[in-house]
């Protein structure tokens, strides 16, 4: 079944149970360890091409965060507010006993990977924000018309009409599905195990309507306050063709958190989608030069 594809180069897929239900990720290599928090409407399969490149120096944890594409629903009452997601991440961490991790989240994942960093940041080394919401961004982002889907979750009935025309593979490139955030066209193996769950499994269709039904720019500008006075590291790896978070919004946010900025071209939103193995050389060069906060 395409909903349940995860390329096999992402490793052993697992499970671990979490306070909000079982969460399923995949664990491959070994060495420091990265974590990758995915957006909305994606799975582990974003990372695809980019976990074999790290694979040989970092042990790398790709999880199906709840957010429409996954496998496994949660508990009908899961938390799936800004917070609730970002205590997920954190929970993760504490589960797999995992120490002096690299948090790397990519597009809505940079937004939850900032709140988990800011309200539990003991066990992380570094910070990773990989073309994502920015405190000068809305959320969901403006550009590409991303709001509507916030505002079509806030009924049952709307959120399942708005994604019927996900079934069509021309719609795929749209600017207000994925053409915004993936510069070329995606896999469609794996466009199908991002877009089929939505449409044919009422639970998992739940979870990523409570998702995006919550989200918000408030909920992230108290962590990005939080985050300019943490000692934690961080890297903005940003999109040198950004079409949806402004790298002028990178540009500043780097000079408030005291981060370094690196760019990789020929890239929309998803690098590691476009441009794996130039995303694959910044974040090794930038983890191997930069100390750790542990």
């Amino acid at each position: 079944m395409t909903e349940v594809w995860r390329d096999p180069r992402l490793g052993r897929v697992r499970t671990v149970e979490l306070s909000a239900g079982t969460l399923a990720y995949h664990d491959v290599g070994n060495g420091p360890v990265l974590v990758f928090v995915h957006g909305y409407l994606v799975n582990a399969n974003l990372w695809r091409a980019l976990v074999p490149l790290l694979g040989d120096r970092f042990r790398c944890i790709a999880p199906d965060w709840p957010l429409g594409a996954h496998r496994i629903p949660l508990r009908p009452d899961a938390d799936l507010s800004p917070r609730g997601v970002a205590r997920m991440v954190t929970e993760l961490l504490e589960a797999l006993d995992l120490t002096d991790v690299t948090l790397v989240g990519n597009d809505s994942g940079g937004a939850y990977s900032q709140i988990a960093a800011a309200q539990r940041p003991e066990r992380l080394g570094r910070l990773v924000l990989n073309s994502c919401e920015t405190p000068w961004c809305s959320w969901p982002p403006g550009p590409g018309g991303f709001g509507l889907l916030k505002a079509a979750a806030q009924y049952p009935a709307t959120h399942l009409a708005l994604y019927q025309a996900l079934r069509a593979p021309a719609t795929w490139r749209w600017r207000n599905t994925y053409g915004w955030l993936a510069k070329h066209p995606i896999d469609a193996t794996v466009m199908r195990s991002y877009v089929r769950p939505v449409l044919t499994d009422r639970a998992i269709r739940r979870d990523g309507r409570k998702a995006i039904a919550s989200v918000s720019p408030r909920e992230l500008r108290p962590a990005a306050e939080r985050l300019e006075r943490s000692p934690l590291p961080v890297l903005c790896a940003w999109a040198a063709e950004e079409r949806v978070f402004p790298l002028g919004h990178a540009q500043r946010y780097a000079r408030a958190l005291g981060a370094d900025l690196r760019t990789i071209g020929d890239s929309y939103t998803y690098t590691a989608e476009d441009q794996p193995r130039r995303t694959a050389e910044v974040l090794r060069d930038w983890i191997c030069a930069t100390p750790s906060a542990r």
